[in-house]
């Protein structure tokens, strides 16, 4: 990555909690996901086939001030960095929040190009030798450690040349992880993040009041969570009180997504109550026009003044 990344040794400024902007955009309505409705899935889906409709929506974004894009590493992705960095304007004044890995595209990759040509394309441009060194030596030793940190320098490849003041491990994997109990491998993440590339880890899941303590047995706290934050508790596992009182208890620092619940919930009711929770540090949320860009964004300055601290 480039100077426009934190150094590790600027890590304790990368990572202190105000780093990251109060509202971020997201990327499923790109790619034809919706918890709600698979119909207008399908056609967010036919829609934005065409680039230069992401880059328009983004460009609305951008001039809304909504400048921080929470996306996946899908294969797309690198063709929208391309348009950020085409602008200088606007490449200084963008940050991405890189959420990895997006499986798809290994499976892609494998079935269009064999294993070889597939693990070749995702690769780090820099340490070439290094990276399959390092990945041999792991899989001749099963070590863990070296085989995660290869992978996560794979899916940030396409992320060397522009900000990106925090990567995040996907509720996929974290939940996976979670799960089988192997919350080293939280560490591992963390850790690699914060020294090479000198940003914050974040860690996304579907059910957070299990997820801290794990994160906190591995010594990371206060960590930058993101997961489900809305009025009617959708899909919120655990239930929305035990939510509440992880907020209240102020060992994390909380990115709410699904704030509308699929559409369950008005902007206005949504917002105003998300914005009045404690220790939530942005809201995460998708939106395919500019008015809808726009609504958010006055409903968040409306309901949490930067006067507030988070």
């Amino acid at each position: 990555m480039t100077s426009t990344t934190p150094s590790a040794s600027q890590t304790a400024e990368a990572v202190h909690p105000g780093s990251l902007d109060r509202l971020l955009f997201g990327d499923n309505q790109f790619f034809g996901i919706n918890h709600m409705s698979e119909e207008r899935a399908r056609v967010q889906a036919m829609r934005f086939q065409d680039i230069d409709a992401i880059n328009a929506v983004l460009d609305a974004a951008h001039d809304e001030g909504v400048r921080t894009f929470m996306c996946t590493t899908h294969d797309r992705i690198e063709q929208i960095i391309e348009h950020v960095r085409s602008d200088e304007e606007r490449q200084t004044g963008f940050s991405f929040l890189p959420c990895m890995p997006y499986a798809h595209k290994y499976a892609n990759a494998m079935t269009e190009d064999g294993p070889v040509a597939a693990i070749r394309r995702f690769l780090p441009r820099n340490g070439l030798v290094d990276a399959a060194l390092r990945g041999g030596r792991s899989l001749a030793t099963k070590d863990i450690e070296g085989i995660t940190t290869l992978l996560i320098d794979a899916e940030l490849k396409m992320f060397e040349e522009v900000r990106t003041p925090a990567v995040f491990l996907q509720n996929i994997v974290v939940d996976l992880l979670l799960g089988l109990g192997f919350d080293e491998a939280f560490r591992v993440f963390h850790d690699h993040v914060r020294d090479r590339y000198g940003a914050e880890a974040g860690f996304i899941t579907m059910n957070a009041p299990m997820l801290l303590p794990a994160l906190e047995r591995v010594g990371i706290e206060r960590p930058l969570l993101c997961a489900n934050i809305n009025k009617v508790g959708f899909r919120m596992s655990g239930g929305i009180d035990s939510y509440q009182e992880l907020l209240e208890a102020g060992r994390c620092r909380m990115i709410a997504m699904s704030v509308f619940a699929s559409g369950a919930i008005s902007a206005e009711e949504a917002i105003e109550w998300v914005c009045a929770q404690p220790n939530i540090t942005s809201i995460v949320f998708g939106a395919s026009s500019r008015a809808n860009i726009r609504n958010p964004r006055e409903l968040v300055e409306r309901h949490w003044p930067s006067t507030v601290p988070y």
